[in-house]
Protein backbone atom coordinates (compact mmCIF):
# COMPACT_ATOMS: atom_id res chain seq x y z
CA UNK A 1 0.00 0.00 0.00
CA UNK A 2 2.83 2.36 0.88
CA UNK A 3 4.57 1.53 -2.41
CA UNK A 4 1.36 2.33 -4.29
CA UNK A 5 1.04 5.70 -2.56
CA UNK A 6 4.69 6.48 -3.29
CA UNK A 7 4.22 5.57 -6.94
CA UNK A 8 1.12 7.77 -7.24
CA UNK A 9 2.91 10.69 -5.56
CA UNK A 10 5.89 10.32 -7.90
CA UNK A 11 3.80 9.81 -11.01
CA UNK A 12 1.26 12.47 -10.07
CA UNK A 13 -2.51 12.22 -9.70
CA UNK A 14 -3.29 14.03 -13.00
CA UNK A 15 -1.23 11.52 -15.00
CA UNK A 16 -2.74 8.61 -13.06
CA UNK A 17 -6.26 9.87 -13.89
CA UNK A 18 -5.39 10.44 -17.55
CA UNK A 19 -3.79 7.00 -17.74
CA UNK A 20 -6.80 5.31 -16.16
CA UNK A 21 -9.15 7.16 -18.51
CA UNK A 22 -7.07 6.01 -21.48
CA UNK A 23 -7.15 2.41 -20.21
CA UNK A 24 -10.94 2.66 -19.79
CA UNK A 25 -11.24 3.76 -23.42
CA UNK A 26 -9.27 0.69 -24.55
CA UNK A 27 -11.46 -1.55 -22.37
CA UNK A 28 -14.67 0.04 -23.66
CA UNK A 29 -13.58 0.03 -27.32
CA UNK A 30 -14.51 -3.60 -28.22
CA UNK A 31 -17.97 -3.22 -26.66
CA UNK A 32 -18.84 -0.29 -28.95
CA UNK A 33 -17.43 -1.80 -32.14
CA UNK A 34 -13.96 -0.20 -32.18
CA UNK A 35 -11.16 -2.58 -33.11
CA UNK A 36 -8.47 -2.75 -30.43
CA UNK A 37 -5.72 -3.86 -32.81
CA UNK A 38 -6.30 -0.99 -35.23
CA UNK A 39 -6.64 1.52 -32.38
CA UNK A 40 -3.45 0.46 -30.62
CA UNK A 41 -1.58 0.49 -33.94
CA UNK A 42 -2.82 4.03 -34.58
CA UNK A 43 -1.75 5.18 -31.09
CA UNK A 44 1.76 3.77 -31.59
CA UNK A 45 1.99 5.44 -34.99
CA UNK A 46 0.89 8.84 -33.68
CA UNK A 47 3.25 8.48 -30.71
CA UNK A 48 6.16 7.93 -33.10
CA UNK A 49 5.08 10.84 -35.30
CA UNK A 50 5.08 13.40 -32.51
CA UNK A 51 7.64 12.15 -29.97
CA UNK A 52 10.69 13.91 -31.42
CA UNK A 53 8.83 17.23 -31.64
CA UNK A 54 8.16 16.86 -27.90
CA UNK A 55 11.77 15.79 -27.29
CA UNK A 56 12.90 19.02 -28.96
CA UNK A 57 11.60 20.97 -25.96
CA UNK A 58 13.98 19.31 -23.47
CA UNK A 59 17.25 21.22 -24.17
CA UNK A 60 15.72 24.67 -23.72
CA UNK A 61 13.87 23.63 -20.58
CA UNK A 62 17.07 22.25 -19.08
CA UNK A 63 19.05 25.40 -19.88
CA UNK A 64 16.51 27.70 -18.23
CA UNK A 65 15.02 29.13 -21.45
CA UNK A 66 11.62 27.67 -20.59
CA UNK A 67 9.10 26.11 -22.94
CA UNK A 68 10.05 26.53 -26.58
CA UNK A 69 7.02 28.28 -28.01
CA UNK A 70 9.30 29.18 -30.93
CA UNK A 71 9.50 25.53 -32.01
CA UNK A 72 7.98 26.64 -35.31
CA UNK A 73 11.46 27.84 -36.38
CA UNK A 74 12.76 24.27 -36.21
CA UNK A 75 9.66 23.01 -38.00
CA UNK A 76 10.21 25.53 -40.81
CA UNK A 77 13.84 24.41 -41.09
CA UNK A 78 12.58 20.85 -41.47
CA UNK A 79 10.10 21.94 -44.12
CA UNK A 80 12.91 23.61 -46.06
CA UNK A 81 14.98 20.42 -45.88
CA UNK A 82 12.03 18.25 -46.91
CA UNK A 83 11.07 20.41 -49.89
CA UNK A 84 14.69 20.64 -51.06
CA UNK A 85 14.91 16.85 -50.81
CA UNK A 86 11.95 16.57 -53.18
CA UNK A 87 13.35 19.33 -55.40
CA UNK A 88 16.60 17.34 -55.80
CA UNK A 89 14.54 14.12 -56.24
CA UNK A 90 16.19 12.28 -53.37
CA UNK A 91 14.34 9.01 -52.72
CA UNK A 92 14.21 6.19 -50.21
CA UNK A 93 16.38 6.22 -47.12
CA UNK A 94 18.75 8.71 -48.80
CA UNK A 95 15.83 11.03 -49.38
CA UNK A 96 14.82 10.92 -45.71
CA UNK A 97 18.31 11.46 -44.30
CA UNK A 98 19.03 13.89 -47.14
CA UNK A 99 16.08 15.98 -45.94
CA UNK A 100 17.56 16.01 -42.41
CA UNK A 101 21.01 16.94 -43.76
CA UNK A 102 19.54 19.75 -45.87
CA UNK A 103 17.52 21.01 -42.90
CA UNK A 104 20.55 21.04 -40.57
CA UNK A 105 22.20 24.28 -41.81
CA UNK A 106 18.88 26.13 -41.64
CA UNK A 107 18.14 24.84 -38.14
CA UNK A 108 21.62 25.82 -36.90
CA UNK A 109 21.32 29.31 -38.42
CA UNK A 110 17.78 29.86 -37.14
CA UNK A 111 18.68 28.44 -33.73
CA UNK A 112 21.78 30.59 -33.39
CA UNK A 113 19.97 33.85 -34.18
CA UNK A 114 16.99 32.80 -32.06
CA UNK A 115 19.28 31.91 -29.15
CA UNK A 116 21.09 35.25 -29.34
CA UNK A 117 17.72 37.01 -29.22
CA UNK A 118 16.57 35.04 -26.17
CA UNK A 119 19.79 35.91 -24.37
CA UNK A 120 18.82 39.59 -24.74
CA UNK A 121 15.38 39.11 -23.19
CA UNK A 122 16.05 36.92 -20.16
CA UNK A 123 12.96 36.46 -18.07
CA UNK A 124 10.64 36.93 -21.04
CA UNK A 125 11.85 34.05 -23.20
CA UNK A 126 8.53 32.23 -23.62
CA UNK A 127 6.60 35.37 -24.56
CA UNK A 128 9.21 36.48 -27.08
CA UNK A 129 9.56 32.94 -28.42
CA UNK A 130 5.85 32.84 -29.19
CA UNK A 131 6.02 36.12 -31.11
CA UNK A 132 9.15 35.03 -33.00
CA UNK A 133 7.75 31.62 -33.92
CA UNK A 134 4.40 32.80 -35.20
CA UNK A 135 5.90 35.85 -36.97
CA UNK A 136 8.41 33.63 -38.76
CA UNK A 137 5.63 31.31 -39.92
CA UNK A 138 3.84 34.33 -41.42
CA UNK A 139 7.05 35.43 -43.16
CA UNK A 140 7.45 31.95 -44.63
CA UNK A 141 3.90 32.14 -46.01
CA UNK A 142 5.32 34.74 -48.40
CA UNK A 143 8.60 32.91 -48.97
CA UNK A 144 6.90 29.65 -50.01
CA UNK A 145 5.35 31.60 -52.89
CA UNK A 146 8.53 33.27 -54.13
CA UNK A 147 11.32 30.74 -53.49
CA UNK A 148 12.65 29.34 -56.80
CA UNK A 149 11.26 25.80 -56.60
CA UNK A 150 10.28 24.23 -59.92
CA UNK A 151 9.53 20.58 -59.20
CA UNK A 152 6.19 19.74 -60.85
CA UNK A 153 5.19 17.65 -57.83
CA UNK A 154 5.40 20.73 -55.57
CA UNK A 155 4.53 23.93 -57.48
CA UNK A 156 1.06 25.16 -58.31
CA UNK A 157 0.10 23.73 -61.70
CA UNK A 158 -1.71 26.76 -63.09
CA UNK A 159 1.18 29.17 -62.44
CA UNK A 160 4.24 26.92 -62.41
CA UNK A 161 5.61 28.68 -59.34
CA UNK A 162 4.86 28.93 -55.66
CA UNK A 163 4.57 25.81 -53.53
CA UNK A 164 1.30 24.00 -52.93
CA UNK A 165 -0.25 23.94 -49.48
CA UNK A 166 0.08 20.16 -49.21
CA UNK A 167 2.73 18.11 -51.00
CA UNK A 168 2.82 14.32 -51.03
CA UNK A 169 6.02 12.41 -50.26
CA UNK A 170 4.72 9.28 -51.98
CA UNK A 171 7.34 8.03 -54.40
CA UNK A 172 10.10 9.71 -52.37
CA UNK A 173 10.37 8.59 -48.71
CA UNK A 174 6.84 7.74 -47.62
CA UNK A 175 6.83 5.59 -44.43
CA UNK A 176 10.54 4.88 -44.82
CA UNK A 177 10.83 4.45 -41.04
CA UNK A 178 7.38 2.97 -40.41
CA UNK A 179 7.95 0.11 -42.84
CA UNK A 180 11.46 -0.74 -41.64
CA UNK A 181 11.24 -4.07 -39.78
CA UNK A 182 7.50 -3.46 -39.35
CA UNK A 183 5.62 -6.28 -37.64
CA UNK A 184 2.19 -7.02 -39.11
CA UNK A 185 -0.32 -9.07 -37.15
CA UNK A 186 -3.59 -9.67 -38.94
CA UNK A 187 -5.13 -7.06 -41.23
CA UNK A 188 -5.19 -4.08 -38.92
CA UNK A 189 -2.25 -4.15 -36.51
CA UNK A 190 1.13 -2.85 -37.65
CA UNK A 191 3.96 -2.31 -35.18
CA UNK A 192 6.10 0.55 -36.63
CA UNK A 193 9.43 -0.90 -35.49
CA UNK A 194 11.68 1.44 -37.46
CA UNK A 195 9.77 4.54 -36.37
CA UNK A 196 9.92 3.61 -32.68
CA UNK A 197 13.59 2.60 -32.94
CA UNK A 198 14.41 6.00 -34.42
CA UNK A 199 12.50 7.75 -31.61
CA UNK A 200 14.31 5.60 -29.05
CA UNK A 201 17.66 6.39 -30.66
CA UNK A 202 17.01 10.15 -30.54
CA UNK A 203 15.85 9.95 -26.91
CA UNK A 204 18.93 7.90 -26.01
CA UNK A 205 21.23 10.42 -27.72
CA UNK A 206 19.58 13.25 -25.79
CA UNK A 207 19.94 11.31 -22.51
CA UNK A 208 23.64 10.70 -23.23
CA UNK A 209 24.13 14.36 -24.15
CA UNK A 210 22.56 15.56 -20.89
CA UNK A 211 25.03 13.33 -19.02
CA UNK A 212 27.99 14.80 -20.93
CA UNK A 213 30.12 17.74 -19.76
CA UNK A 214 28.25 20.18 -22.01
CA UNK A 215 24.86 18.77 -21.03
CA UNK A 216 25.71 18.96 -17.33
CA UNK A 217 26.85 22.56 -17.74
CA UNK A 218 23.62 23.35 -19.60
CA UNK A 219 21.53 21.87 -16.79
CA UNK A 220 23.58 23.77 -14.21
CA UNK A 221 22.85 27.03 -16.04
CA UNK A 222 19.14 26.26 -15.92
CA UNK A 223 19.14 25.17 -12.27
CA UNK A 224 21.52 27.73 -10.76
CA UNK A 225 22.96 30.29 -13.21
CA UNK A 226 24.95 32.10 -10.51
CA UNK A 227 26.69 28.90 -9.43
CA UNK A 228 27.34 27.97 -13.07
CA UNK A 229 28.82 31.39 -13.75
CA UNK A 230 31.05 31.13 -10.68
CA UNK A 231 32.26 27.76 -12.00
CA UNK A 232 33.39 29.36 -15.26
CA UNK A 233 30.43 28.29 -17.38
CA UNK A 234 29.14 30.81 -19.92
CA UNK A 235 25.37 30.93 -19.38
CA UNK A 236 24.74 32.67 -22.71
CA UNK A 237 26.78 30.08 -24.62
CA UNK A 238 24.96 27.15 -22.98
CA UNK A 239 21.59 28.75 -23.64
CA UNK A 240 22.47 29.33 -27.30
CA UNK A 241 23.62 25.72 -27.70
CA UNK A 242 20.36 24.50 -26.15
CA UNK A 243 18.31 26.60 -28.58
CA UNK A 244 20.29 25.30 -31.58
CA UNK A 245 19.78 21.67 -30.48
CA UNK A 246 16.08 22.29 -29.84
CA UNK A 247 15.66 23.88 -33.27
CA UNK A 248 17.51 21.02 -34.97
CA UNK A 249 15.39 18.40 -33.19
CA UNK A 250 12.29 20.32 -34.26
CA UNK A 251 13.47 20.00 -37.86
CA UNK A 252 14.13 16.27 -37.46
CA UNK A 253 10.77 15.82 -35.74
CA UNK A 254 8.72 17.35 -38.53
CA UNK A 255 10.55 15.26 -41.17
CA UNK A 256 9.80 12.11 -39.15
CA UNK A 257 6.17 13.25 -38.94
CA UNK A 258 6.02 13.87 -42.70
CA UNK A 259 7.37 10.46 -43.70
CA UNK A 260 4.72 8.83 -41.52
CA UNK A 261 1.82 11.16 -42.31
CA UNK A 262 2.60 11.13 -46.04
CA UNK A 263 2.46 14.86 -46.75
CA UNK A 264 4.48 18.04 -46.33
CA UNK A 265 2.18 20.78 -45.04
CA UNK A 266 3.30 24.37 -45.60
CA UNK A 267 2.19 27.95 -44.93
CA UNK A 268 0.42 28.18 -41.52
CA UNK A 269 0.70 24.43 -40.77
CA UNK A 270 3.67 24.74 -38.33
CA UNK A 271 1.76 27.00 -35.91
CA UNK A 272 -0.80 24.47 -34.59
CA UNK A 273 1.95 21.90 -33.90
CA UNK A 274 3.64 23.90 -31.15
CA UNK A 275 1.01 23.86 -28.40
CA UNK A 276 0.32 20.09 -28.55
CA UNK A 277 4.06 19.43 -28.10
CA UNK A 278 4.21 21.79 -25.11
CA UNK A 279 1.07 20.26 -23.60
CA UNK A 280 2.40 16.72 -24.05
CA UNK A 281 5.65 17.34 -22.15
CA UNK A 282 3.81 19.12 -19.33
CA UNK A 283 1.27 16.31 -19.06
CA UNK A 284 4.23 13.95 -18.91
CA UNK A 285 5.38 15.64 -15.71
CA UNK A 286 7.90 18.22 -16.89
CA UNK A 287 8.02 21.72 -15.45
CA UNK A 288 9.24 25.01 -16.89
CA UNK A 289 12.80 24.34 -15.74
CA UNK A 290 13.12 20.55 -15.60
CA UNK A 291 12.35 17.78 -18.10
CA UNK A 292 13.44 14.20 -18.67
CA UNK A 293 13.10 11.47 -21.27
CA UNK A 294 10.37 9.86 -19.16
CA UNK A 295 8.36 13.10 -19.29
CA UNK A 296 8.68 13.12 -23.08
CA UNK A 297 7.69 9.49 -23.65
CA UNK A 298 4.89 9.32 -21.07
CA UNK A 299 3.43 12.69 -22.03
CA UNK A 300 3.46 11.98 -25.76
CA UNK A 301 1.83 8.57 -25.28
CA UNK A 302 -0.91 9.93 -22.99
CA UNK A 303 -1.64 12.96 -25.18
CA UNK A 304 -1.72 11.06 -28.48
CA UNK A 305 -3.50 8.08 -26.91
CA UNK A 306 -6.39 10.25 -25.73
CA UNK A 307 -6.43 12.17 -28.99
CA UNK A 308 -6.72 8.91 -30.92
CA UNK A 309 -9.07 6.85 -28.75
CA UNK A 310 -11.60 9.44 -27.54
CA UNK A 311 -13.07 10.34 -30.98
CA UNK A 312 -13.25 6.68 -32.05
CA UNK A 313 -15.06 5.50 -28.91
CA UNK A 314 -17.44 8.47 -28.67
CA UNK A 315 -18.29 8.26 -32.38
CA UNK A 316 -19.19 4.60 -31.98
CA UNK A 317 -21.33 5.32 -28.92
CA UNK A 318 -23.19 8.21 -30.56
CA UNK A 319 -23.34 6.49 -33.97
CA UNK A 320 -22.24 9.65 -35.73
CA UNK A 321 -19.06 11.12 -37.19
CA UNK A 322 -17.84 13.95 -34.98
CA UNK A 323 -14.18 12.92 -35.07
CA UNK A 324 -12.71 16.32 -35.88
CA UNK A 325 -14.92 18.20 -33.42
CA UNK A 326 -14.09 15.76 -30.61
CA UNK A 327 -10.40 15.80 -31.49
CA UNK A 328 -10.34 19.61 -31.31
CA UNK A 329 -12.17 19.60 -27.96
CA UNK A 330 -9.86 16.95 -26.45
CA UNK A 331 -6.69 18.52 -27.86
CA UNK A 332 -7.54 22.05 -26.75
CA UNK A 333 -8.76 20.78 -23.38
CA UNK A 334 -5.46 19.02 -22.68
CA UNK A 335 -3.51 22.06 -23.87
CA UNK A 336 -5.49 24.34 -21.54
CA UNK A 337 -5.00 21.93 -18.62
CA UNK A 338 -1.24 21.68 -19.27
CA UNK A 339 -0.71 25.44 -19.57
CA UNK A 340 -2.82 26.09 -16.47
CA UNK A 341 -0.74 23.54 -14.59
CA UNK A 342 2.42 25.35 -15.73
CA UNK A 343 1.16 28.62 -14.30
CA UNK A 344 0.41 26.94 -10.95
CA UNK A 345 3.87 25.41 -10.84
CA UNK A 346 5.60 28.72 -11.48
CA UNK A 347 3.75 30.67 -8.80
Amino acid sequence: MRNLKTFIQDFGWPRVIIFLFLVSLFVLAPFVGVRLDASFSDVLNRFGQYAILVLALVPMIQSGCGLNFGLALGIVAGLLGATLSLQFELRGIWGFFGAIALAAPFSVLFGYVYGKLLNKVKGEEMTIAMYVGFSFVMLMCIMWLILPYNSPTMVWGFAGKGLRTTITVEGYWLKILNNFLAIRIGRFFVFPTGLLLFVGFCAFCMWIFLKSKTGTAMTAVGSNPDYARASGVSADKMRTISVIISTFLGAVGIIVYQQSFGFIQLYTAPSPMVFPAVAAILIGGASVNKASMVNVLVGTFLFQGLLTMTPSVINSILQTDMSEVIRIIVSNGMIMYALTRKVKVTK
